[in-house]
């Protein structure tokens, strides 16, 4: 064996340790640089609070904590404050239903009535043949069904049932309509099979195993003081606003996460469900969960495409897809009211990143999200965060400009055709619930689903402005319909009609 002299080995040494340095420093140069950009994004979209993290090659090379949890208290943010995951929540549920595939207790393909024998759908076609993987996919035929959850006081079995009363939107299989309401049908049959609660289970088979000891799978359980405030711009003030519950469609969105926690989440599933003590899902499974299954249409997809132009959108379980500099990405949003998250992972470029705000519909998560990329794996300068503040500044203006519209046809020095009195009382709808009106002072008030209220105000006609208490759930038109005797029949609000019973 020959030895290497002294002076050569020291050169070797010399070199070695010259080369970790530069590294170093590169590695520490692009950890400035992001800093900087993240710092000036959330000025430049006024965020009050926000955590980022970003994994490369199974490492967290980049994790922070910006701003205030609550502009109320300027309590800090740091990377144990709670923030909802809401819709990155679909994933979760997905891999969920995947363990239970890899367990031979369930088949992607399995009719949903071959597990929920009382599952139904207002076409018994499609009641008859809507499978697993259908739940996740957005392509029932059902339009979207939020209206069943949102200010509404109805129980998870009851939203479910109301689905046989929504006609279908398109045909099954032929479009695509984003639905929360069929992962909480998802999260019904992982409980049917598995014996526990979605709730236990994706606690059981992903928080725990992962560590993820500060994550709750619902809004009701949290107990800890380190939450953040949800906010919302209220005549053109940001405030902090109530947080809202997701928790009676849980499996499609009530899960709540630090950014320390979410990155074990991040990590393991850009990691094809690896963790310290094995995996979550099969290899395979991993990738059926990936696996493009639907298309988006542009209709459908993130208004960012007008800037990315990318040549694919697609739907898997629980994640939109598109091209991104000629590699795929894998993302998926989160939106509750004063709140919003994004989770994105390049699995070739093995890398991912992660994204909470407290800011409702904050887009700096689409602007940080492609910078991460950009600034750790695939190079290049371009100023998302710039560019998506002038697409969404425009698309602001466009709405104002609709509204505007919409309030210059009003028709003035019109009035009620009935006294205020005879407009008061309840109306009823099987699908959309009950609103109930009366007569305060001199206008009237309604109460909807005993959860939510508001003020109406006349517009013309026998048309109300209805004024939601709750300001961030902005104003609504109703209209009043007379029946052939001059009597207020039934109230009309957006697609629903409302019969008058009393």
């Amino acid at each position: 064996m020959r030895l290497i002299p002294g002076m050569l080995l020291a050169g070797i040494l010399l070199l070695n340790c010259n080369a970790y340095a530069q590294k170093s420093a590169r590695k520490q140069d692009t950890t400035a640089l992001f800093d900087a950009y993240v710092q000036q994004a959330v000025k430049d979209w006024k965020v009050p609070g926000l955590a980022i993290v970003v994994v490369k090659d199974n490492q967290v090379v980049f994790k922070k904590a910006y701003g205030t949890r609550d502009m109320s208290t300027d309590k800090p943010v740091d990377t144990q404050t709670l923030f909802a995951c809401a819709s990155t929540t679909k994933a979760m549920t997905a891999a969920c239903m995947g363990m239970l595939v890899d367990q031979g207790k369930i088949s992607w393909d399995d009719p949903v009535i071959k597990h929920l024998p009382g599952f139904k759908l207002y076409d018994p076609f499609v009641t008859r043949e809507i499978r697993i993987r259908d739940l996740f996919l957005h392509n029932s035929g059902v339009g979207n069904a939020d209206y069943l959850w949102a200010n509404n006081n109805l129980s998870t079995e009851e939203i479910v049932s109301r689905l046989q009363l929504i006609k279908p939107a398109y045909s099954f299989r032929a479009g695509f309509i984003y639905q929360n309401i069929f992962y909480v049908v998802a999260g019904q049959v992982i409980e049917k099979v598995s014996g526990m609660p979605w709730s236990d289970f994706i606690t059981k088979n992903i928080f725990t195993p992962l560590g993820m000891n500060r994550t709750r799978p619902l809004l009701s359980l949290v107990t800890d003081a380190n939450i953040t405030r949800p906010h919302y711009l209220i005549d053109s003030t940001i405030q902090p606003i109530d947080h809202e519950s997701a928790d009676a469609v849980g499996a499609a969105g009530s899960v709540l996460s630090s950014i320390d926690d979410i990155s074990l989440w991040l990590k393991c599933m850009l990691d094809s469900s690896k963790y310290a003590g094995g995996r979550l899902v099969k290899p395979e499974t991993w990738k059926e969960l990936l696996r493009p299954q639907t298309f988006v249409p542009e209709s459908e997809f993130y208004p960012t495409q007008k800037i990315t132009q990318p040549n694919f959108t697609t739907y898997a379980m629980g994640w939109f897809q598109q091209d991104y500099k000629g590699k795929k990405l894998n993302f998926h949003t989160g939106s509750l009211n004063g709140l919003v998250a994004i989770h994105a992972q390049m699995p070739e470029l093995k890398t991912g990143v992660y994204i909470f705000a407290n800011l409702d519909h904050a887009e700096i998560r689409h602007a940080l999200m492609f910078k991460a990329f950009d600034q750790f794996a695939l190079g290049g300068d371009r100023d998302w965060s710039k560019e998506f503040l002038a697409l969404y500044g425009e698309r602001k203006r466009v709405a104002e400009q609709k509204a505007k519209s919409a309030a210059d046809k009003r028709v003035l020095n019109t009035k009620p055709s009935l006294p205020l009195q005879e407009y008061a009382g309840k109306y009823s709808d099987p699908l959309y619930g009950n609103i109930e009106l009366k007569v305060v002072n001199d206008h009237l008030e309604a109460l909807f689903n005993q959860t939510a209220t508001g003020v109406l105000s006349h517009w013309n006609y026998d048309s109300f402005q209805l004024s939601w208490n709750k300001k961030w759930d902005g104003k609504d038109l109703v209209s009043f319909n007379l029946d052939t005797e001059g009597k207020v029949a039934e109230l009309t609000w957006g697609r629903a009609s409302f019969k008058k019973i009393k």
